[in-house]
């Protein structure tokens, strides 16, 4: 008997997992927390959302488990068209839940309350990155990450340091828009502005960067090393900042772990154009020693004068 479960049945099963954990978390939030008249749209949602994500999945769960249903839904459009809706719901779900000013998963600052719905939800939002990845290669034969691998050296972690760094600078706005207003926060308010600051410096460098690697498929080499090199040493002093005891980003949340990230990336950056470096000098010594060794060899098989006139 042919299976006809889908080759992403297992993440189609991680999504309702994560759907299952993100809408029971969602639902004790809203039943447990009272919220502000501006926050209520967005509790509202945030439980539609988790609702409809968990119907689709179980739905499409249900139907892999079935030979005759199966062929609806294994490398077919409508397929695909589900996981584009599932990431632009997990996209939203992640904006909410994950939003200061709304204090669904996270408090006032940023700093994780409901741990269930904050990392289900980052989870959930992966998978379904995953799964259209993986549609999109075994249907259209289209390897994304591959291409973006093979676009250029460096590509990959490049777009990754830019959505990072969003992520960093709109975290550091969100907890100025929340936290900042009086003196009482003088101090993570001002560390807030250089983490806004940060995340738009960083983003700068990695589109800019992105972008010449997409219109030329390469970056000039000292313009990769430069702007590696000022972003580790500013993500530097970001995550002493940011996350330290008085930094906005010192809670576990958003801030935290995207500084850290964003640090991380910036740092094999750098390795990686240090070793491309390396490894052109050591090849170009190689290259002139060899020259150097073809020479002698050359003056030593030359005959004398002396020989010459023997000869002659």
């Amino acid at each position: 008997m042919t299976d006809t479960r889908s080759p992403r049945f297992v993440q189609w099963v991680a999504s309702l997992i994560f759907s299952t954990i993100s809408l029971g978390s969602v639902v004790e939030v809203t039943k447990d927390k009272n919220f502000t008249a501006d926050s209520i749209p967005a509790e509202k949602w945030s439980v539609a959302s988790s609702a409809i994500k968990f119907v689709i999945t179980l739905i499409v769960v249900c139907m892999h488990m079935n030979p005759i249903s199966s062929i609806l839904v294994v490398g077919t459009k409508i397929e695909g068209g589900i996981i584009v809706i599932l990431v632009a719901l997990w996209i939203s779900t992640v904006a909410v839940v994950t939003d200061s000013r709304h204090g669904i998963a996270v408090d006032e600052y940023g700093a994780v309350e409901n741990g269930n719905l904050y990392y289900f939800s980052w989870a959930g939002f992966m998978t379904s990155i995953v799964l259209l990845v993986n549609y999109l290669q075994q249907t259209f034969g289209l390897d994304v990450a591959g291409g973006i691998r093979n676009r250029s050296v460096r590509m990959t972690t490049w777009s990754a340091l830019l959505a990072t760094s969003l992520v960093v600078m709109g975290s550091s706005g969100n907890f100025y828009d929340t936290s900042c207003g009086g003196n009482d926060q003088k101090v993570r308010c001002d560390r807030a502005v250089f983490g806004i600051i940060l995340g738009a410096i960083s983003s700068l460098v990695s589109v800019g960067i992105v972008g010449m690697k997409i219109a030329t498929r390469k970056a000039p080499f000292l313009l990769e090393a430069l702007g590696s090199l000022l972003l580790v040493v500013l993500y530097g002093f970001g995550v002493a900042i940011l996350t330290s005891q008085n930094g906005p980003g010192s809670a576990l949340g958003n801030l935290y772990y995207f500084t850290w990230a964003s640090f991380l990336e910036s740092f094999l950056l750098l390795t990686s154009c240090f070793e491309d470096y390396s490894e052109a000098a050591s090849a170009q010594d190689t290259t002139s020693s060899a020259d150097i060794q073809g020479d002698d060899i050359s003056l030593r098989n030359r005959p004398s004068v002396e020989e010459s006139e023997d000869r002659i």
